[in-house]
């Protein structure tokens, strides 16, 4: 059966984990939770001579990535990493994955690109395998990793995976339009800021469609409106607890459907730097990962800051992209072999590399982006900022299917007007039984 992202997430959200789980035995009905993953003994354990890597190549990444293969392969002479394009997305990777688990150890990846809203189901699944056995077997320095992105792959006192293609959402904005509404060389400090900025682009004349587009919604939502959410001392959840419908949060969302209603803020289709470099806006929310795109695409003098501030919080940011786990159910010397790899594909060096040609954030704490912030020094924007960024809402990050909710409430809301509180009431009660049914049982 073909799946595209929007049906995949459906079936994600319908059957969530507790299906995920049945296919490998179902859930535990004791109480504990599944049983958890045998940690195993690396120290007699010789590495394999060949793994495969799946990937999405994020950021238009396969360039890069073999290009770090061939550097591993001649530093390793014997040893072999198969790049697999296991599909063109993050969901279609964890479709195949899924898919892959019934067939075995002889069907799996043993390194598997995972994102922010799909490690946490693997780990409920238990088809992931802690990483912290073979961090100390491989002699990974976790020390030296950006600590607000190594953090994220952490709970129950484990690391389930390694941060590879790490990013935050900034503020992109066309100084050209800035300049000609007479606004200052800056993003805007605030949302109250931007709120009036906002009709002033809208009539300067810029040419552009509105002045500001809010991200897609199908993609955004749920990652990039936290910081809205913090900004006014809201959350999507605290914790386990679901509190998307807040009086802080209906304030949040209620900003964001005022901008649309006022007519200076459209809602993207598709992507909102892809609508920023064509000049049919004058600024958006988007990926630092895009940031590389978004260059090469525009003909104007892009500007990029901080995400705004809001009244109670901020500026506060959430940080997002993908990591790499290690499947439970390939052996251990595949397994070992993989972590060796990954500590290869993070490395300082490597790290930069990666963000060079993508515009990810570089990983390490030690790595010299002297160089990178040289010949790019907007990338400065998004590190920087990985000083406000906060830990991603559990109900967005934890929930199967959840993003999709959020995605379905944002678009009735913007899209149609929908009233903010009841919206946000039903979206409540819908997160609250995806976490009874699908992530209660299983952790």
């Amino acid at each position: 059966m073909h799946l595209d992202r929007r049906g995949f997430l459906k079936f994600a959200g319908i059957t969530g984990a507790a299906a995920a789980l049945a296919a490998c035995g179902g859930p535990s009905t004791g109480g504990g939770g599944p049983a958890a993953v045998p940690e195993v003994d690396y120290s007699g354990v010789q590495p394999a001579k060949e793994i495969t890597w799946w990937t999405n190549n994020p950021g238009s990444s396969e360039t890069v990535s073999r290009q770090i293969i061939d550097a591993y392969q001649r530093a390793n002479p014997g040893t072999k990493v198969n790049l697999v394009t296991a599909g063109a997305t993050y969901e279609e990777i964890a479709q195949r994955f899924q898919t892959a688990q019934a067939g075995g150890g002889s069907q799996l990846p043993d390194l598997v690109v995972l994102s922010d809203v799909w490690w946490f189901r693997y780990y409920m699944q238990r088809s992931i395998v802690p990483m912290d056995p073979l961090i100390a077997a491989t002699g990974i320095d976790t020390a030296d990793y950006r600590q607000q992105l190594i953090e994220d792959y952490r709970y129950d006192g484990k690391l389930w995976a390694l941060p590879w293609a790490r990013s935050t959402p900034i503020f992109y904005y066309n100084k050209a339009h800035w300049q000609k509404a007479g606004l200052p060389d800056r993003a805007p400090a605030t949302w109250a800021e931007m709120a009036e900025w906002g009709p002033r682009l809208q009539a300067a004349g810029t040419g552009a469609q509105k002045a500001y587009q809010l991200p897609a919604l199908a993609d955004y939502a749920g990652w990039s409106f936290q910081n809205n959410l913090w900004g006014e001392g809201g959350a999507w959840s605290d914790e386990w607890d679901v509190t998307c419908d807040s009086p802080e949060a209906v304030r949040a969302v209620s900003a964001l459907q005022n901008a649309v209603t006022s007519g200076w803020a459209g809602v993207a289709a598709t992507d909102g730097t892809t609508d920023l470099g064509a000049g049919a806006v004058s600024a958006t929310v988007g990926s630092t990962g895009s940031l590389v795109t978004v260059l090469d695409a525009a003909r104007f003098d892009v500007g990029a800051g901080f995400l705004p501030a809001g009244p109670v919080a901020g500026p506060v940011c959430p940080t997002g992209g993908a990591g790499l786990g290690i499947p439970a159910g390939v052996p251990p010397e595949r397994q070992l072999a993989a972590a060796a790899f990954a500590k290869f594909l993070t490395s300082p060096e490597n790290t930069v590399l990666f963000s060079q040609a993508t515009g990810y954030l570089p990983l390490r704490t030690s790595a010299d982006t002297g160089p990178l912030l040289a010949e790019t020094p907007l990338r400065k924007i998004a590190i920087d900022q990985l000083d406000r960024t906060r830990t991603q809402d559990r109900a967005r990050a934890f929930f199967p299917g959840a993003d999709q909710e959020i995605a379905r409430t944002c678009a009735n809301i913007l899209n149609q007007r929908a009233d903010v509180q009841g919206e946000l009431t039903t979206l409540k009660g819908t997160l609250t039984r995806i976490f009874d049914t699908d992530v209660k049982p299983n952790i």
